[in-house]
């Protein structure tokens, strides 16, 4: 799947071809297929991942930690307040230093920039476990959910329902890698980031109404009207996006055989009622539980451990 002993990074899922992205969730399908059958599968034995989390996390950590020991590795929390980040120490030089100790290194933080330099600097694979611009482990998990429950997502239409985040840019470049439609309905002065959207053409399209934007889509998917570090927002958000949920009304607009999917953690009652998510059509528990897999097929990837 990759050269072997070429340094790889995962930023966002432009730093991948299209054909490698869809050779990895197939190989996350395999690898959860092991994993439930109960074998014993160590390529990454010894070896080691660093995380610094400078934002909060369950998903993110625990599948990551978990993956790490599962093929025979281990995993290094790091918090600023615990470590010389916190402290002012330079991107460049946490770099230089922690990639002369660990195998690779995932980074949950704010800055895209920050995200970038540290890989600039770093003599191992840095993976992107969120940042305010991307949120790319969540599409690889996904787009393994869809493929799992509906087969080939390649010319399916997809509608993302609310805020211009990360987890919308993310879906953007899913468009452009998987090769399906975006609808993307959100309120005026949310839109996602203009290069971003243009880079991906007629893959994506603004539609300002929910309920037009739903219509026959094969998968709706939503996250938090207020991520993390907008909190001050909150009231503002809540008025802006109101009328902004995936409810059964919109669902009953898409495809009878369409899919719910969110992120989470999610707001019942705000992004998505308690009808949606908690029903038939959502499949949000297996999306969420995929990002231990996904992240296998990643961690094993990156340091050149994918089967031929």
């Amino acid at each position: 799947m990759t050269t072997k002993n070429k340094l790889r990074h995962f930023l966002n899922l432009m730093d991948f071809s299209s054909d490698e992205l869809k050779k990895m969730t197939e190989r996350a399908i395999v690898l959860k297929k092991m994993q439930k059958k109960g074998d014993i599968y160590e390529p990454l034995k010894n070896r080691m991942l660093g995380m610094i989390f400078e934002k909060s996390s369950t998903r993110t950590r625990v599948s990551f930690e978990t993956g790490m020991v599962q093929f025979g590795g281990g995993a290094l929390f790091l918090s600023p307040r615990d470590t010389q980040l916190g402290r002012g120490e330079p991107i460049e030089d946490s770099a230089r230093v922690l990639s002369q100790m660990v195998d690779m290194i995932m980074i949950r933080t704010f800055d895209q920039a920050h995200l970038e330099t540290f890989a600039e600097y770093s003599s191992v694979p840095v993976i992107n476990a969120l940042t305010d611009m991307y949120h790319p482990c969540q599409l690889l998990a996904d787009m393994q959910c869809y493929q799992e429950h509906r087969g080939s997502i390649e010319g399916k239409t997809v509608t993302w329902v609310g805020d211009g985040n990360n987890m919308c840019h993310s879906y953007i470049n899913a468009a452009r890698q998987w090769n399906f439609k975006l609808n993307i309905a959100c309120p005026k002065g949310y839109d996602p980031d203009q290069d971003i959207f243009s880079a991906a053409g007629d893959h994506v399209e603004i539609i300002r109404d929910p309920m037009e934007a739903a219509i026959d889509s094969d998968l709706l998917v939503t996250d938090v009207w207020t991520s993390m570090g907008q909190e001050e927002e909150q009231a503002r958000r809540e008025i802006a996006f109101d009328g902004y949920i995936i409810n059964d009304k919109l669902m009953a607009q898409a495809d009878n055989d369409a899919l719910f999917m969110h992120c989470l953690p999610a707001h019942r009652g705000e992004e998505v009622s308690a009808s949606v998510i908690d029903g038939q059509q959502s499949v949000v528990w297996d999306e969420a539980g995929n990002r231990l897999h996904a992240q296998k097929a990643l961690l094993e990837f990156l340091m050149n451990k994918t089967p031929e």
